[in-house]
């Protein structure tokens, strides 16, 4: 009987060739061209920058037609800059120990904020955690804090100078003064705001002092602390300028008093924007602290 021999038998099978794995080609993706991808920068840059700057356009040419006439009181933008240039394009000169630019003006006036506004920053932030600690004795002192801070920065300085006998540091006591009753006030009131949850966590984890303060306390207070470091600041700036007048020295505050007395009217516009520039600055800086030590929650 013949036997059918199957295929898989035959020499065909031995010789069957293995099976291929396909491939997979990716396809040449084009990048897009450099004018693309810089269009969303630019717009970006365009709508923070564009605005302040048509704004201060027009304020320099209603300025400019408002005090256009030889008559006038009041120097006109065009005159600030033919009149007072080396101090707009040169504030870093040096030509004797008055006759300095107002870069170094603006850094030595800074450095009494800085010793001043550091004080009263440390000094606000502990007397207010104390303070926000019991509402009796927040109640007690509120008055007094109240009545103090609307005292006048220079309402100061007579004080100041009786105390210390010396102009330097008469300034940085009207500085503390002065910045010190927002950062207490703000700091005092977020102490009493703190939620009594945190507080019951502390006592469950039996948290010291310190530690309640470092790490419950300051935390979730800091948005309010920081609103009264941003106040601070600024009336810190405000109250530099304004004692330098009659202290003398080498501060922005000084020259401004000694220009008005040389009747050099453009130095002056030229000083105040240097001061309204700085503090501008220390405002943001201060904010942009918040932003990173409270992650946000502070208002920028």
């Amino acid at each position: 009987m013949l036997k059918l021999k199957s295929v898989a038998e035959g020499p065909a099978a031995a010789a069957a060739p293995p099976p291929t794995v396909a491939t997979v080609v990716p396809l040449a993706t084009k990048a897009p061209p450099l004018a693309a991808r810089l269009r969303p920068i630019a717009s970006k840059v365009a709508a923070v920058v564009l605005p302040p700057l048509i704004v201060t356009t027009l304020l320099l040419l209603i300025w400019e037609m408002a005090c256009w006439s030889p008559t006038s009181a009041l120097p006109p933008p065009s005159r600030v800059w033919s009149e007072a240039r080396d101090l707009i394009v040169d504030p870093f000169f040096v030509a004797g120990s008055q006759d300095i630019g107002l870069g170094w003006r603006v850094l030595t006036s800074l450095q009494r904020v800085a010793v001043g506004f550091g004080l009263a920053a440390v000094a606000g932030v502990l007397i207010g955690s104390i303070v926000g600690q019991s509402v009796w004795v927040m109640r007690g002192f509120d008055p007094v804090f109240q009545v103090l801070r609307t005292v006048p920065p220079l309402a100061w300085l007579p004080i100041s100078l009786a105390a210390f006998r010396d102009a330097n540091p008469s300034a940085i006591f009207v500085i503390f003064i002065t910045s010190i009753w927002p950062i207490l006030i703000n700091t005092a009131v977020g102490i009493r705001n703190i939620p009594q949850d945190y507080r019951n966590v502390a006592r469950v984890l039996r948290l010291n002092h310190l530690e309640f303060f470092v790490k419950i306390m300051v935390p979730s207070a800091a948005p309010y602390i920081f609103t009264g470091l941003r106040i601070g600041i600024g009336l810190a700036w405000l109250a530099i300028v304004a004692a330098e007048m009659l202290t003398g020295g080498v501060g922005i505050g000084f020259f401004i008093w000694d220009a008005w007395n040389s009747s050099r009217l453009p130095d002056i516009v030229v000083a105040l924007g240097y001061i309204g520039g700085v503090g501008f600055l220390l405002d943001r800086l201060v904010a942009g602290a918040a932003v990173l030590v409270t992650r946000g929650t502070a208002s920028n």
